[in-house]
């Protein structure tokens, strides 16, 4: 029988196949085993004190009744959840990213998470009886709505990683307020949503595991018959195409297992963060190593066992570290969001390049005539705004009683009304205006157009400083400001510092701000829950921007930084000018880059604190005004960053205003209020840049 010559290439390929399919099955099998290992140790801890020795007499078919209860009552219902919700969340993420063609996208980027927490959240708020499988069809719709605006807005498959994130974090910021004003509305009705919102373990028995688990069997299953079709839709749309690969439907199917598993996840166990993203990038460089991962067949369940170890993990470590009984108030989306914000930090410090790309906002030339006018009508504005702030609320006053207690006359109901609003007012036109000025010297500096305080982690270090202090019982106003200073410095310094890499880049620079944040509201929620349960209500509105109780004392401040700051930058319109052109530019005039880079985000840093020290956390507002005020009056910084200053005061102003007035005598806090006015603005500019 004669041998053709292709007959050895063909046997060397098969064995090939053959090699990788074994190296592939042998990394699975490991990572089966370092799960059995993680779920071992996680098995032997709680607060029951029944060792593992116990434990495994009743796995025998021995052991106490005490034994036999607190396994199959509690540790066996925590371990099915932590396994169920790390293999979704891991598969999903693949799905994501391969179908994004992006290594940051996650259910957490994409906003599935946020969405479906709002949709569960709004059921309970509104007194919605549902069973369980129509709470998980709820969190389905909401993820499945959030992950076609984000990639809507983005561009689609294939957008660049900062436009994702970016469209993504937006949305989950508008759903986070919305959730969050449901929180604070309907706090009876959602009492225990809170801790759960971070990702909890916690259950009271097997039954809502034993139901995810078939659903997310399935799901898993589901998405291996389409790992061919992944493997070649990875390589491109074109060659996908002349492969025979059908582009819509696999790209439909697969994200719509993606949110189906990732809303699984949250029904069960709440949004557990930033483990969709760790775990197929942990898949990704095994593949370093085993090269079969970078087959999907392989890929997909790699990454969903190394979720359930990293959930596992997670909870297991911080009941190691905090001991079981504090551990309980601590959810484990707080530990997982704070390693996936620190995989977020390492993939943004791969991003190559070192200078920044020019702004894609375009601003059109605008007459000094222009500017004067427009400054003259925003002022006129932001009287309107002091005065309809000092007369609305929960008994709405007449501009007569306004003038009586400016001459001191006025009766002590009307007193005493006007003594608490009048420093309500002054703290939020104030802040506004320290939140777009430092909102318009980071997005000139960093040449990125979408940026703001809040997405380079600088409110977000500001808040976890504050928070540190009030939880630590010196909740005095120097306390706060001293604090939220130095954890606005030290979080921008972070930021900097790590995003430098022979220059700043403008991406790598937002996507580390990101995962800056995300780890600091992580460590925020931590403090926040172990603080006193009396606290935490007041805490919470704090952190979600509220003027409540403010005093002349708390204004100061900013009204201090606002007087060193607006000169200062006004003396340097030359450089930020300069500087928001390009890198060359400026040398060749002269500049020093770096140093007057640096102080200049280090102002805004200072600028994001005080603010922060006077309404707690606001976001969006460094972002709208500054774009606002471009669009009025032209990109030069001696008019647009004053510009942007009225506008942000006329905006919190105006925010603080409706959230005490809209629902009286309940409030809503002026950082909802914003967020909520915010983010329509920051999809249409998405939407308007998509194709840039």
């Amino acid at each position: 029988m004669t041998r053709t010559a292709s007959e050895p290439a063909v046997a060397v390929a098969e064995a090939g196949s053959r090699s990788r399919a074994l190296g592939g099955g042998a990394a699975i099998a490991l990572t089966a085993v370092a799960l059995a290992l993680v779920a071992a140790w996680h098995l032997s801890q709680g607060t029951s004190g029944v060792g593992a020795g116990e434990l495994l007499q009743v796995l025998t078919g021995g052991g106490t009744d005490d034994a036999r209860n607190v396994l199959w009552g509690s540790r066996l219902p925590r371990l099915a959840a932590g396994v169920a919700v790390g293999v979704a969340l891991g598969v999903a993420g693949v799905l994501m990213q391969t179908l994004a063609r992006n290594p940051l996208a996650s259910p957490d980027t994409l906003g599935v998470t946020a969405g479906s927490y709002l949709a569960v959240t709004a059921v309970a708020a509104f007194g919605i009886a549902v069973p369980l499988w129509a709470s998980g069809l709820l969190a389905f719709a909401g993820g499945l709505a959030a992950a076609g605006i984000v990639l809507g807005l983005a561009g689609g498959a294939g957008t660049s990683s900062t436009r994702l994130v970016l469209a993504g974090s937006a949305l989950a910021l508008a759903f986070q307020a919305l959730t969050s004003a449901l929180l604070i509305l309907f706090q009876e009705e959602t009492k225990g949503l809170l801790a759960w919102g971070s990702g909890s373990l916690a259950q009271l028995n097997l039954d809502a595991a034993l139901r995810a688990l078939p659903l997310i069997a399935v799901a898993v299953a589901a998405a291996l018959l389409l790992s061919h079709r992944l493997d070649v839709f990875s390589l491109g749309d074109d060659l996908a195409k002349s492969l025979g690969v059908p582009l819509g439907s696999t790209r439909v199917s697969g994200i719509l297992l993606a949110v189906a598993l990732s809303a699984t996840a949250v029904t069960l166990a709440g949004p557990i963060g930033f483990v969709g993203l760790c775990a197929p990038v942990l898949a990704r460089l095994l593949a370093r190593w085993v090269p079969a991962l970078e087959r999907h067949a392989f890929r997909l369940p790699a990454a969903g066992l190394i979720g359930a170890v990293l959930v596992l993990g997670a909870d297991a470590v911080l009941r190691a570290v905090l001991g079981a009984a504090a551990a309980v108030s601590v959810p484990t989306g707080v530990a997982t969001t704070l390693a996936g914000a620190i995989v977020l930090v390492v993939l943004a410090r791969g991003l190559r390049g070192g200078s920044t790309q020019a702004a894609r906002v375009r601003a059109a030339a605008r007459s000094a005539r222009r500017f004067w006018i427009t400054l003259a009508v925003l002022s006129a504005a932001l009287v309107a705004v002091v005065i309809l702030g000092a007369l609305a609320g929960n008994t709405m006053l007449r501009t007569g009683d306004l003038a009586l207690w400016l001459q001191g006359t006025a009766p002590p109901p009307i007193a005493l009304a006007l003594d608490e609003r009048a420093p309500r007012v002054l703290a939020a036109i104030l802040a506004g205006a320290a939140l777009a000025l430092a909102g318009g010297i980071t997005q000139s500096i960093s040449r990125n157009p979408l940026a703001d305080p809040g997405l380079l982690g600088i409110t977000g270090g500001a808040g976890l400083g504050a928070v540190l202090v009030v939880t630590g019982g010196l909740a005095g106003t120097v306390g706060i400001t001293v604090a939220a200073t130095v954890g606005s410095l030290l979080a921008f310094a972070l930021v900097y510092g790590l995003s430098w890499r022979g220059g700043l880049s403008a991406d790598r620079l937002v996507l580390i701000g990101i995962g800056g944040s995300a780890g600091a509201t992580a460590l925020t929620t931590f403090f926040l829950l172990r603080a006193d349960p009396w606290n935490t209500p007041a805490i919470y509105t704090w952190l979600s921007g509220t003027t409540y109780g403010r005093s002349f004392a708390q204004v100061l401040p900013v009204l201090i930084v606002l007087a060193v700051a607006v000169p200062l930058v006004l003396a340097a319109r030359r450089e930020v000018d300069l500087i928001a052109l390009d890198e060359d530019t400026p040398r060749a005039l002269g500049v020093r880059l770096e140093r007057t880079r640096l102080g200049l985000l280090a102002l805004a840093a200072v600028l994001a604190a005080a603010s922060v020290t006077a309404v707690g956390v606001v976001g969006f507002v460094g972002l709208l005004a500054p774009h606002a005020a471009r669009a009025l009056v032209g990109a030069r910084t001696a008019r647009f960053l004053p510009t942007a200053a009225v506008l942000g005061a006329v905006l919190v102003g105006v925010a603080d205003a409706v959230g005490r007035t809209v629902i009286a005598p309940a409030q809503l806090p002026a950082g909802l209020m914003v967020a909520l006015l915010g983010a329509p603005y920051f999809v249409w500019l998405l939407w308007r840049t998509r194709d840039a």
